[in-house]
C-alpha cells in the first residue's frame, strides 16, 4: 500500500483545482434534493438483512433534464445500461457501446476539469501529451475489460463496477460509488437506500453534503457501506480517480486529501493497467469527526 504525506498537500492542491472547475458540479437544494434520514446499523459481510433506518428514497428529487442537456452526464448515462450485473457472465461489446465509451471520454475531455487533470498528469510523466494516446490510456484505465471471476470470460471493468455496480456470483454487491446510477436505480425501485453511516448521533449528514458514506440493497442485495460522492460531475470523478490510480503501481493505493470541506481517504485497487474498485470515504466534513 502507497502512502505519502507530501503527496496529500500535492494531491489536496491539484484535486481542490479540479473541485473550483467542476462547473458541471449539480447544486444541492436546486438541481437536486438529498434526504439522508437515519443512521444505519451494522450489516455483516455476506449478510442481506438490513434494517431500514430510511423510510424515503435518498434522492427527494433530481432535476433529470438539466443533466441530461450537460453532454458529459448525458453520454455518461447511455453508458450505464451497457453492463451485465453479474460477475462470470461475459461482457460483449457492441460497435454502438465502443462509440458511446468514445463519445463519453472525448466529451469529459474537451471540459477544463479534465484538461486541468491531463496536464497534471504530463507533468508528472504518468501521462503522454498527446491527446490521442491520453484518451488510450483512459480507454485502458476504466474501460478495457477483464476477468474478474475466475474461468470466465472478460465479465468485468474499472468502470462497470465503479459506476455501474455488479454482483459477484448473485451474493453480494460490488462497486456502485456513483449518485446518478444509485438515483436512477432508486428511481426504477431496484435500490433501497437504508440510511447513511457514521460513527455516533453528532455526525448527522446535512443535504448539501457532497460526499456520503451510504448502507443500500441493489436488487434485493445488501451493501453495508459505500462511500459515494454526490452531485459531482462524471469527469470529476473520472479525473481525481485517474490521478490517484497513476500514482503508484501497488496492488491498493489509499491517500488522505481535504477536499472542499470534506476529509476524505481516497482508495484505489489495481487490476493490471486498470482500476479494479475505487470509492471515497468520508473521514469527516465541517470539522465533523466521522
Amino acid at each position: 500500500m502507497s502512502r505519502s504525506q507530501q503527496a496529500d498537500q500535492e494531491l489536496t492542491e491539484v484535486l481542490n483545482q479540479l473541485w473550483h472547475l467542476d462547473t458541471n458540479r449539480l447544486k444541492p437544494g436546486t438541481d437536486y434534493i438529498i434526504s439522508p434520514q437515519g443512521r444505519a446499523g451494522y450489516v455483516a459481510q455476506g449478510s442481506n438483512y438490513a434494517r431500514d433506518r430510511a423510510r424515503a428514497p435518498l434522492f427527494t428529487y433530481v432535476d433529470e433534464d438539466k443533466i441530461r442537456n450537460i453532454e458529459t452526464y448525458s453520454h455518461f448515462i447511455n453508458l450505464l445500461d451497457n453492463y451485465e450485473m453479474s460477475t462470470g457472465v461475459s461482457e460483449t461489446v457492441t460497435l454502438e457501446e465502443h462509440t458511446e465509451t468514445k463519445r463519453f471520454i472525448d466529451s469529459i475531455l474537451e471540459t477544463e476539469l479534465m484538461k486541468c487533470a491531463h496536464n497534471y498528469l504530463i507533468k508528472k510523466g504518468t501521462s503522454p501529451s498527446d491527446t490521442a494516446q491520453f484518451k488510450r490510456q483512459l480507454y485502458d484505465i476504466w474501460f478495457r475489460l477483464y476477468h474478474r471471476e475466475r474461468g470466465g470470460g472478460e465479465d468485468s471493468c474499472g468502470f462497470e463496477h465503479v459506476f455501474v455496480g455488479e454482483t459477484k456470483s448473485g451474493h453480494e454487491i460490488m462497486g456502485l460509488h456513483n449518485w446518478v446510477q444509485f438515483y436512477l436505480q432508486e428511481k426504477h425501485d431496484h435500490v433501497d437506500y437504508k440510511g447513511y453511516k457514521a460513527r455516533d448521533k453528532k455526525n448527522t449528514p446535512d443535504e448539501d453534503d457532497h460526499v456520503l458514506n451510504l448502507q443500500f440493497s441493489w436488487k434485493g442485495l445488501v451493501k453495508p457501506i459505500g462511500g459515494s460522492f454526490i452531485g459531482v460531475s462524471p469527469e470529476f470523478e473520472v479525473a481525481l480517480f485517474t490521478i490517484v490510480f497513476l500514482m503508484s503501481t501497488e496492488k491498493m493505493t489509499s491517500v488522505r486529501v481535504k477536499v472542499d470541506e470534506y476529509m476524505l481517504e481516497l482508495v484505489v485497487y489495481r487490476y493490471g493497467r486498470s482500476i479494479g474498485t475505487s470509492y471515497p470515504k468520508l473521514l469527516s466534513s465541517n470539522n465533523r469527526d466521522l
